[in-house]
Order: structure tokens, then C-alpha cells, then sequence
């Protein structure tokens, strides 16, 4: 690692401190995307892909090029490639129409829940658990918890997801989760669990399909 693990907390804290109270906005944004993503029509569900298209569009731009920057080179390879995957959600679910959302009962649904549920509430109590307190922990916006969350909106989809979007999503829970771990953020073990769960279920699953106003 080009950086220790005490620069890459500070890089948390710089950003929390700076951004406030953005982050507010974005869990507000998550949970604007569940209830739309429950409502199940055309409309909410390009409403549902624009919303996960702003979140990764900002932990490209804005936490990786401003300021995972600072401590890491690479930082320009990671946001442009999650920015990329910004276009790619935007581009198949509002351009497109290839992303349907809307809750279902059964067990996919179910699955997709609990990852929902772990990326806003679960991963943040962990953090304070392994002593990530409040500036120094990885808030909703920025990379894991964002990804953990996609995964669980994309379970909640009716219509087959195309592999493409679901490509740098994986990718990153390996990439990320392997960086993170090692520097002890250990909330992240959920990461790669959601990422290869989540596209084995999203591949191989036929989701079940519901009329769509």
C-alpha cells in the first residue's frame, strides 16, 4: 500500500468534514430509491437507476479524484472506472429500460433486504464496533457501503439485469474489500459476500416478473 492505515482514515475525515452534512442527503437518497423502488412502475424505476447512477458518480468524482487522491495515485484509475459505472446504470436504466425495480416477497427480495439493510444501518454500527468512529469511518456515499446497497436494489429488479451492469460492481467488492480488510476496516467483510452473491443470483436466477405501470 502506497499509504498507512492512519492516512487512509484521515482521508475519511477530511472527506466527512468537508462534505457535511452531504451525507444526510445521500442516505436520504437511498431511502427515496426504496420507496420507489416498492411503488414498482416505468417512472419510479428510471427514478431508482438516476439515484444509484448520482451515488456512483459521487464516490467517483468526488470521494476517489478529490480525495482518495491525496494518498493514492491510483485513485484516478478507480474514479474513472466507478464513474463509468455511473453512465452504465444510467444508460441501461433510464435510457435503455433494462432495469425494472420492485420489491418482491420471496427469497431474492429477501436477500436484496438485508443487503439494503446492511449498508445503512448494520455496516455503520459495525464500524463503531471495530473503533471507525465519527469522522474517521467510511460513511453511506462513499465506496462499500454504496456497492453493498446497489447490489441489494438490483435484487429487487423484475426483469433480467444485463452483465454489464453488474461487472465493476464485482469487481469492486474484490478489488475493494481486499485494499480495505488489510487496512482493518473489517465491516467490509459483507462487500464481497454482496458482490459475488449478489451476480450469481442476479446471472443465474430468473427473476420473477410483474406488470410494470
Amino acid at each position: 500500500m502506497p499509504f498507512t492505515v492512519e492516512q487512509f482514515l484521515e482521508v475519511f475525515a477530511a472527506y466527512n468534514r468537508a462534505i457535511f452534512p452531504m451525507q444526510l442527503i445521500l442516505v436520504a437518497a437511498a431511502l427515496v430509491a426504496i420507496f420507489l423502488a416498492i411503488r414498482r412502475n416505468k417512472l419510479s424505476s428510471k427514478a431508482v437507476a438516476t439515484i444509484l447512477a448520482c451515488l456512483w458518480l459521487w464516490m467517483g468524482f468526488v470521494y476517489h479524484l478529490v480525495f482518495f487522491l491525496s494518498i493514492n495515485p491510483a485513485a484516478i484509475f478507480f474514479g474513472i472506472f466507478v464513474i463509468f459505472q455511473s453512465l452504465i446504470l444510467f444508460y441501461a436504466g433510464v435510457l435503455k429500460d433494462e432495469l425494472s425495480f420492485g420489491f418482491h416477497s420471496g427469497w431474492r427480495g429477501t436477500i436484496g433486504g438485508l443487503f439494503i439493510l446492511f449498508a445503512l444501518i448494520i455496516y455503520p454500527m459495525l464500524g463503531l464496533v471495530f473503533g471507525h468512529v465519527y469522522p474517521e469511518s467510511p460513511t453511506f456515499g462513499l465506496p462499500c457501503p454504496t456497492t453493498i446497497f446497489t447490489f441489494g436494489l438490483l435484487l429487487w429488479t423484475d426483469k433480467k439485469v444485463p452483465w454489464y451492469v453488474l461487472l465493476i460492481p464485482l469487481l469492486w467488492s474484490l478489488i475493494g474489500f481486499a485494499a480495505a480488510f488489510s487496512l482493518g476496516i473489517l465491516e467490509d467483510i459483507a462487500l464481497p459476500i454482496a458482490g459475488i452473491i449478489g451476480t450469481v443470483i442476479l446471472i443465474w436466477h430468473e427473476p420473477k416478473r410483474n406488470a410494470i405501470a
